[in-house]
């Protein structure tokens, strides 16, 4: 799979919540070759590793990606402080995407920072695709005016029930299966409720892709810092995220 290496400017920096920011940058080779799904790999000042940031949005026809974040450390931080014109490192495309050259009815479910990658995927499925959004609070939530211009339905749920119905996406999942069907479920975010929503895809006959989320170190499948078990032919194994992901089939994860 091609690669791309080089320096790229930031052309837009949006702050979404007190630590969650959206970068738009100018990579034309890139997002060229990008799907959604796959990640960058970012040089971050002085860190020797690159950090993994999802890929949100790609539009190839203004050359650009766009990246939505959140500090989780001292690299995000510093990531998080650069500014339109500034021009950052970046690897990539890394990784597998999305099966997203199929028509089926879709359920997009994001948890968290787990939303923005699957912002790509509801552009692929147009208006036939629904999601349903996760977040802690309200102030902690994102992207959903984006997510209601390309899906037929959103549905929000929050931890305080301070926007949208109180609970989880989980909730919302199995009282939406009792009225709606839908071929295929595309999920990221934390991995119990991954867990839990590849669960109730395999009793409703769903098929199930997840996005995982590992601690990564080389992003290129040379190193094992983010192996992720599996099993394929009846046979358990370790798989890369970074390399074989970081979207699965969710009946290959062994939970």
């Amino acid at each position: 799979m091609s690669k791309i290496q080089g320096e790229f400017k930031i052309t837009e920096r949006l702050q979404l919540t007190e630590t969650c920011f959206d970068f738009s940058i100018y990579c034309p080779g890139l997002a060229e070759i990008s799907q959604a799904g796959q990640f960058v790999h970012i040089l971050c000042g002085e860190k020797t590793l690159r950090r993994p940031i999802s890929i949100c949005e790609i539009n190839k026809q203004s050359g650009t990606i766009r990246i939505v974040f959140e500090i989780r450390g001292e690299g995000t931080f510093w990531l998080s402080q650069r500014k339109e014109g500034d021009v950052i490192d970046i690897l990539g495309p890394l990784g597998n995407g999305f099966p997203t050259d199929i028509k089926k009815k879709v359920l997009l479910i994001g948890g968290g920072i787990g939303v923005p990658p699957l912002l790509e995927c509801s552009k692929n499925f147009s208006s036939d695709s629904s999601a349903i959004l996760g977040f802690k609070s309200e102030k902690k939530s994102i992207l959903i005016e984006c997510f209601e211009e390309y899906c037929r339905k959103v549905f929000v749920a929050t931890e305080d029930g301070t926007l949208g119905a109180k609970g989880y996406v989980t909730d919302i999942l199995n009282d939406l299966l009792n009225y709606e069907s839908f071929d295929m479920i595309c999920a990221c975010g934390p991995v119990p409720m991954l867990k839990t929503i590849s669960e109730v895809a395999h009793k409703n006959s769903i098929e199930c892709f997840v996005s995982m989320e590992e601690r990564m170190a080389c992003g290129i499948g040379a190193c094992l810092a983010c192996a992720c078990k599996t099993i394929k032919d009846g046979k358990e194994g370790y798989a890369h995220v970074c390399k074989n992901g970081p979207v699965f089939n969710a009946e290959e994860v062994v939970w």
